[in-house]
Parts: structure tokens; sequence; C-alpha cells
């Protein structure tokens, strides 16, 4: 099997006459989708707008220029072109902000929209614009702040992803890529593991007052626009672009809260197991437990997903094959390519690409199921139009959760007890990830956007942070002496221009996915094409109604404290099954 992605797809190459005739006419066909927006007064200007964004060919070239990229951060060719794409996106953006100016001043859209079944599947979309022009930013300083951001935020994020993608941690004498070293946090042997933790951190101090530089700079840029957007700050701009209340985030992280405890248990029992009795040290969060520590090939891991899969959803079964068998993934670790794991859809070519960095661990496998989720979201999007496929960043990450969850809940039946030790540990790694740690990343940005709204943060002030955040979410589950400082440096989601809190969604995403799995579980087959229909929604609406669809008030801190208490359970058999084990 191929185990790097194939991008022929979009452009044979950037040689290529059509990548090159399509890349240059971005500013013609711009200009072209302003005067059009501007001009919106009825419904047949409307339905010319949405036909010439639909025409577009933006998100083809930007999958062929940012896709090179990620998997070569020196990728000349793709670095040349990249600019001229940032350019029109920065006028694609503009113009789509006409429109919405346009939009709003239709005092009439409601009765333009029951006039054409074009405009009628686009409805919320265009609605959702007449609402939002209250927070565009001002129409003389658009323009000018939009370009500025090219050499300012967006500058600022790239030069991070170049910083992580080309920087060598020294591992054992030998200089390997970061992505490498923090995939050997899942090796079998405690001493791989702590030495590439060492090496990591190391690794850090390389870059560390550069990332610094760009968190300071990204998060102070955001709070900027958010006050020229009418916000009180990045977080309530943030809230209403993905469509949700505040009430539900509160009502969520209340929830965890009150589960610490017992998640905490896992992490004390797992330090237990492992030889550890001052807590887990960080280095051991991924460590492998139990009798079986089985490693998967790429053929292996691809075999178990299909069947898995497939009777699940024979479209979702058929999907993951073509996504294996045609080459939608790259799967391993090199110089110069980006590390974690993402998936990004053509909206035009209905097809996703995967970026994984597979080392062959079960919560590789489990990385695989969660990335090829979203491709089965993005694969239900192509039911609607394109205005109707913007999802909001909590529900993002449901499709993708939930993969992991069925994943998760078909390996544990029939296990045995060292089967289940295993299992619950690799499921809690993941459920831990995205309750504890993503509690810690929400508690650490807040504190640093309202710290750095005074100064730009230090380094030793970014780690100071980060390991605050850590005490108050893991606890004495964690050694105090062996934590992470460095996870502000880690973790790109800090570093994105236009998701500020780019965590709070995975915590919402995993537990929302577990209240989705449950339903499954009672309703059996009947419940698959519900949850297909589900996602194929999930730009058309906002969070709290999505859910409401699906029978679940996200506002009730009592749905989230069910969902939470699926995860504690399993926390205390593990910590169970760890002293049963431990006896023997």
């Amino acid at each position: 099997m191929n185990t790097t992605w194939d991008l022929t797809v979009f452009y044979e190459s950037f040689d290529d006459p059509k990548f090159k005739a399509d890349l240059a006419s971005l500013p013609a066909k711009a200009d072209e989708l302003t005067k059009a927006a501007a001009a919106v007064c009825d419904a047949a200007s409307l339905e010319h707008v949405i036909a010439l964004i639909e025409a577009l060919p933006i998100d083809r070239l930007g999958q062929m220029i940012q896709l090179h990229l990620s998997a070569d951060a020196d990728d000349a060719k793709a670095n040349a072109a990249l600019p001229q794409l940032m350019r029109a996106s920065v006028a694609f953006g503009m113009a789509m902000s006409t429109l919405t100016r346009s939009v709003a001043k239709l005092d009439n859209l409601d009765a333009i929209i029951d006039s054409s079944e074009v405009l009628k599947k686009n409805a919320f979309a265009l609605r959702e614009m007449k609402d939002s022009a209250k927070h565009k930013l001002p129409e003389q300083l658009e323009g000018p702040i939009l370009k500025m951001q090219l050499s300012g935020g967006e500058a600022f994020s790239q030069l991070r992803d170049k910083l992580t993608a080309t920087v060598t941690a020294n591992y054992r004498g030998e200089e390997i890529p970061l992505s490498a070293v923090r995939a050997l946090a899942y090796d079998a042997d405690p001493a791989v593991r702590r030495e590439a933790y060492e090496a990591e951190l190391a690794c850090y101090k390389k870059i560390d007052t550069a990332m610094a530089a760009c968190l300071n700079n990204i998060k102070a840029e955001g709070e900027t626009i958010a006050a020229l957007r009418g916000y009180d700050g990045i977080l309530s701009m943030t809230l209403d672009e993905a469509r949700m209340e505040r009430a539900t985030i509160d009502a969520m992280f209340s929830a965890i809260s009150e589960v610490l405890p017992d998640l905490r248990k896992y992490f004390k029992a797992k330090a237990k197991l492992l030889g550890h009795e001052n807590g887990l040290p960080f280095y051991d969060l991924f460590a492998p437990v139990g009798e079986d520590t089985k490693t998967y090939t790429v053929e292996e891991a691809r075999d178990m997903l299909v069947k898995i899969f497939t009777d699940f959803s024979p479209a979702m079964g058929a999907m993951m094959a073509e996504a294996f068998d045609n080459r939608w993934i790259d799967f391993y670790p090199r110089n110069g390519k980006s590390g974690g794991a993402f998936c990004s859809g053509c909206h035009e070519m209905d097809i996703s690409r995967i970026l994984t960095n597979f080392g062959g661990s079960l919560s590789d496998v489990s990385t695989l199921a969660h990335e090829l989720g979203h491709a089965f979201n993005n694969r239900m999007l192509c039911r609607k139009p394109l205005l109707m496929i913007e999802t909001p960043m909590p529900l993002a990450e449901t499709a993708s959760t939930f993969n992991e969850v069925l994943l998760a809940g078909v390996l544990a039946e029939g296990a045995t007890e060292a089967e289940e030790l295993r299992l619950l540990d690799a499921n809690l790694v993941e459920n831990t990830q995205t309750m504890v740690d993503i509690f810690s990343r929400y508690l650490f940005e807040t504190a640093v956007v309202a710290a750095q709204a005074d100064h730009p943060l230090s380094v030793d002030e970014l780690n100071a942070a980060m390991l605050d955040a850590q005490d108050k979410t893991y606890g004495d589950g964690l050694d105090p002496e062996v934590r992470h400082p460095y996870m502000w440096a880690c973790k790109s989601h800090y570093y994105y221009c236009g998701h500020h809190f780019y965590n709070f969604p995975y915590a919402f995403g995993n537990l929302f996915a577990h209240g989705l799995y449950a339903r499954y579980k009672k309703e059996g087959k009947s419940f698959v094409p519900q949850y297909e229909d589900l996602l194929s929604r999930f730009g058309s609406d906002r969070v709290e109604n999505i859910a409401a669809s699906a029978g679940i008030d996200v506002r009730s801190p009592e749905f989230w404290r069910d969902a939470c208490e699926t995860v504690a359970a399993e926390a205390r058999r593990f910590a169970e099954l760890a002293e049963h084990a431990m006896k023997r």
C-alpha cells in the first residue's frame, strides 16, 4: 500500500497549466464577485452570486498548496504560490463581507428566499449573514486590517508551523523530527518514553522565544479584532462564530470539573501499574499497559477499521476503503512534515485528505478512525450547497470522536480482564485528553489572553501558566515534578488566527459523541440514517438547535453530567482492574 497521499487529483503539479491559470485568475474572480455582491438586490442577483461562489477554484488551489506544505514545509513551489493564495483569500473575504452587508440591507430577505428554490437551500447561511452584519469590521478598515493580518497573525501562524516542522530533537545522539520524538510517547519501552520526553523538552528550548512571540502576537491581534467587531473579547467572538451559547460551555466544564477526582484515580492507578508512587509522570500518559502491547501495520489498521465501520454504516465502510486504497492518507512522520493529524475536505470533489504521523499503536489506529470520521462528515456535508457546509467548531469534532467511541466499544466486547485493562487504558488515554487536557488548555488560554493584555508573556510566564493549568486539572494524578510546561508550544491550536480557543470543541465533541453512541446502542441500525442526516446538517443551524433535534439539551448540566459519568465509570473500572493486576 502506498503510504503517501495523492495530491495530483487537484493538479498534476505546480507546473500544471491549469494550476497556473486558476491561480492567476483569482484577482479577477474576486473583483467579479465583489461587484456582484455589491449589486445584490433581489432573488436573481443573489442566485448569481451563489453561482459565482460555487464556481471558484480557491478550494482546490488551497488543497494543493496547503497540503504540499503540510507534507513538506520547505516545498519551494508551494511556498512560492502561498502568498498569491493568501492575498486572494483576503480579497474573497472582503467580497463575502460585501455580500453580508448587501444581504443585511434587504428588508424583505425572507420573501426573497421563499421565491427561489436555490435560495431556500441556502436559507440559513443567508439569514446568518443578515444577523452577523452587526459584527463585521468597520467597512473602511476591513480591507487594510485583513491585508495587515497576512504580515501579522497569519505570518506568525505560518512561522510557528515552520519552526515545529523543521526543528529536530537530539534523541540518543541522533537528530530526528520533533513529530517523530513525540510519537515515541506511545512506545512500550519506559526508557524510550522518558528519554523522548526529555529530548522533546530540550528541543523546545531551541525555538521557545520565537514561539512565545508568535503566541503573544496572535492573541493580541485577536483581542484587537474582537474589540473592533464589537465583542468583549476573543472568547465571546469565538462562541458567536461557533454558533454556541456561553451557557453551554459553562455547563460542560462544570460537569467535567465534578468528575476530575474520578479521572485522577485513573492516572494514579496507571502510575502504580507502571511503578510510580507520586502520580503519573507526563511522559507515561500515553504508555501502553496490560499484557498486550500490540502494534499495527497500516494494512492491519485498514482491515480492522473497514470491517468495524462497515458493520455500523456500509457508506462509511466504503468511504474508508476508498480512503486507504485511493491514497487519501499520508501516514508516516518525516523531516519537514507537520506533526499531529488532520483531515481536509474538498467539497467540490467529494474527497478528503488525511495527514497522520502513524507509529503503529492502538492510539494511532484510533487517530485514523478519528480523522476518517471527519472525512465521513465531509462526505455527508456534500449533500448540502457550499454555503451550508461551514460547521461550527463544537460540532466539527463530533463525527471524529464518535468513531473513536464506536471503535473502543467494539474492541471491548468479549475481552478478558487483561484485555479489558489494556482497552480501557487506550480509551481513557483519549477521553482524558479530550476532557482533562482540553480543560487545562482552556484554562491556560483564558489566563494568557487576560495576562497578555497587560504585557507580552515571557517563556517563563507561559511555562508557569501551563503548569498552573495542569495542576488545576490533572491535580495529583500527575507527578508534580514531571509535567509538561511546553504544551503551549506543542499544540498548534493556540496559533490559529481565525479559531481562538480551539480546545473546548474537542471536549464538546467527545461528550456529545458519547451521547449519540448511547442512542445507537439503544436504537441499533435505525439510528444510522438519523446520524448521517445529523452530520449533513452541521452547517445549517446553531449548536443548541442541532443538538435539540437529537433530543439533547446542551445547556443543561444534567446532560453533561450523564455524559461525563460514562467516562468516570471507565476510570473507576480501570482502577479496580489495575488493583487486581497488581495482586496477581
